[in-house]
Order: structure tokens, then sequence, then C-alpha cells
């Protein structure tokens, strides 16, 4: 796909739609407006001073101690970069609506008059998204262009183009859309599995209907999981960030210090500030990937539903479960769905799972972690204790029911 350099460094944008406490902008709106400087150029009237510019300007400075100068906003000129690889998407869908029967009846003919059986609206949703490829390729987030029946990308020099989506899976929330042109601006893609906490984050997208809008922050963590952040029904780690994010930012690139893209805007957690989150980008990356060459996206599926047992609660989860549980802490399965992979290898309410594919588990999002890098129809080793002893489970994920 796109260039991928790895950096040392990073940053971080969905139509408004509320899952739980979560907000999805797809079709919604972006990023809110706002930008920082870098160090700014300071008289020099002292030694003191000489020597606290120095230090502030250590990024930029010389091993010699002489004094760099300050270099320009590097924001800006990130923006001015990336910026014409920055889109706006437009979609709208033609949603119908039955008319309940009561409302047909001839009690209600005699004021209203005859109702049609169904009526139809068209719901405009707004939504961002990057450009991977020189020949049209774009990724964005699969809420914004959900059920979509046309797709409008306006590129920042005002062209527009008629887009179909390649691919779509909403479990990561992941989508590509094709435009017909050539010779296109792209990002470049960094290395989001080197991202660490407190690098720079840089958000572009069109929050609330307001192209181009520039948001700046740090990376306030990573490994972020669907269930932390109120999306459990996602197979997708997040970065969380303080840039302003809002709806439309929706499949909006989170950049870092260096302008390559860690991650792709995608949720906010209502009622909250300073709160946002990004699909690191080598997700967003494989993803796109499997949409352009099939079209879809299988993902591997055990069936099993998880608890993180521990001291505290093992007493409430016996007497629950109605288990005699020796083990006091680990990944307990508490339901093994009938029928599924899980159920043909033998799993068993009150087994805890200790490794997956051979690495060491902790909690629920590991272990499906595990589960996801493992490929359909082979056999994954998964270690269980049971009953004071360990076992290995051989299981062959399927493909998840869609």
């Amino acid at each position: 796909m796109a260039n991928r350099n790895p950096s040392p460094q990073g940053p971080l944008a969905k139509w408004g739609q509320t899952g739980r406490s979560l907000v999805f902008i797809a079709l919604g709106a972006g990023i809110a407006t706002a930008s920082t400087g870098a160090l700014q150029a300071l008289p020099l009237r002292s030694a003191l001073q000489q020597n606290a510019v120095s230090q502030a300007a250590t990024p930029y400075a010389q091993n010699s101690g002489a004094i760099a100068p300050a270099p320009a906003n590097f924001v800006a000129s990130i923006v001015q970069e990336v910026g014409p690889a920055v889109v706006r998407i437009d979609a709208s869908r033609t949603v119908t609506t039955q008319i309940p029967q009561a409302f047909r009846n001839p009690a209600f003919r005699q004021f209203f008059g005859d109702l049609p059986e169904s009526s139809e609206r068209v719901e405009q949703g707004l939504g961002s998204g990057f450009i991977v490829e020189a020949d049209g390729r774009i990724i964005t987030n699969a809420h914004v262009v959900d059920g979509a029946d046309t797709v409008q990308v306006t590129l920042k020099d005002g062209r527009m183009f008629e887009g179909k989506v390649v691919g779509s899976d909403p479990v990561t929330d992941v989508a590509v859309v094709q435009i017909e042109a050539t010779n296109l601006p792209t990002v470049d893609l960094s290395d989001s599995d080197e991202l660490q906490a407190g690098e720079w984050a840089i958000a572009i997208g069109n929050p609330l209907g307001l192209d181009n809008t520039v948001t700046v922050g740090i990376v306030s963590a990573t490994g972020r999981s669907s269930g932390q952040v109120g999306v459990s029904d996602k197979r997708v780690d997040f970065i969380q960030t303080d840039a302003a994010i809002n709806p439309g930012n929706s499949g909006g690139p989170l950049l870092n210090q260096d302008g390559e893209v860690i991650g792709m805007n995608t949720a906010i957690i209502q009622g909250a500030q300073g709160l946002g989150f990004a699909i690191p980008i080598n997700s967003v990356d494989r993803i796109a990937d499997q949409l352009v060459a099939t079209g879809r996206v299988d993902h591997p599926y055990l069936g099993i539903r998880m608890v993180v047992l521990t001291p505290q609660n093992q007493d409430a989860i016996s007497q629950q479960l109605g288990l005699d549980l020796e083990e006091t802490e680990g990944v307990l399965v508490v339901e093994v769905v009938p029928g599924s992979p899980a159920a043909q290898a033998g799993f068993q309410p009150g087994d805890v799972v200790q490794s997956v594919g051979g690495t060491a588990v902790t909690d629920a999002q590991s272990v499906q972690r595990q589960v996801e890098r493992s490929t359909i129809g082979e056999t994954l080793p998964v270690q269980v204790r049971r009953n004071g002893s360990t076992e290995t489970l051989q299981v062959r994920p399927e493909a998840l029911p869609q």
C-alpha cells in the first residue's frame, strides 16, 4: 500500500451514531480547530538566557552546545505537506420505514385518509479519509460509508469524485473507497507498533462540516482495548489521544511529528473531554489490504465467553456458575457456544486459559488478540488449567459468523 517509513515519534480523528457511551462519527463530522507552534526564536541577551534556550531547543540543537535556529512551525509544515491527501467524504443512504398496521385501519383513514405502507427518507452523513495510493485508493471508517447509496469524495483542491466502496469491515471499522483519478497526493504510513505515549499527535479532518481542520495534542495511551473504549463488538485496539476529535473526523488520519500516519481517527466517548481514539495504522493497513484483495475480511472465531478471574471475585463467580474453582487468577471460560470450534475442541466452563498459540495471556483482550492473529482452519493450541491440572486443547478457528 502506501509508503511505510518507521518513525520514533507519533500523533493523531467519526458519522453521528451512539454506541453505549461511545459516539461513532461516520456520516457525521470531524476534528475541531486548534494549532500549536514550535519553539520561537528568542533574543539572546545573556549567557543564562542562552543556556535556557539551548536546553529548551535540545531536539534541534547541535551536541557542540551551539544554539541552533528555532525551527519553523512543524505542524504548519506537516499540514501543507499532508493536507492535500486528506479528503472529505459525503455519503447518503435511503432509509425505508414501515408504517404500523394500526395507522392504516378504517378508524384512522376517516381522519387521515389512506396512508402508504412505508415511507422513505434520505440520510446524509459526513466523514474524512486519506489517500494511500496515487491511483485513488482511500481509507476511511466503515461506519462512514455503511449502507451508503452514494459516496462523494472531495479533495482539498475542490475536485469532486464519485467513490466506490471496495470493501468494508464493521468488525474493525475499516473501509476502502476507490475513485477514478491519477497522480493524487498520498500519505506515508508509520509503524504504529513503535508508538509511545507522549509523542506528538496531529489530526486532520472535517469536524462538524468544518473542512480541513487541524488539531494537535499528544498520544495519551496506546493499546486501549475495545472494552475500555466502550465498543466491545470491535476487534481492534485503539490509540488514545487528547487531540480534539469531533463528529466528522471519522476516517481522517492521525499523524506523528514527521507527518506520517500513525492511526485512523475513529471514536470519542460521549461527554468526555480530551479523549479521542484512533485505530493503529498497522491494523488499518492489514485490514485494508484484505479488503482490496477479497472485498471482505474473515476474522478467526473460537466461541467462548471469558472473564478475568481474581482472588476478589472468585467466590462470587464460583457461586454464580456453580463451579468449584481452584484457580484464583487467569482468564476464566464462563460459556462455550454450542457447535463452535471451542465446543468441538473440548472447552468447558471453568477452564482457565493460560496461553494461546504459545503466548501467555492475562486477560480476555490478550486472548482475543492472539486468536485474531491465528489462521482460520489451522490448529491453534490453547493451554488451560482444569481441575488442578494443565491441558492443551487443539482448536481450529472458524470465520466469525456475520
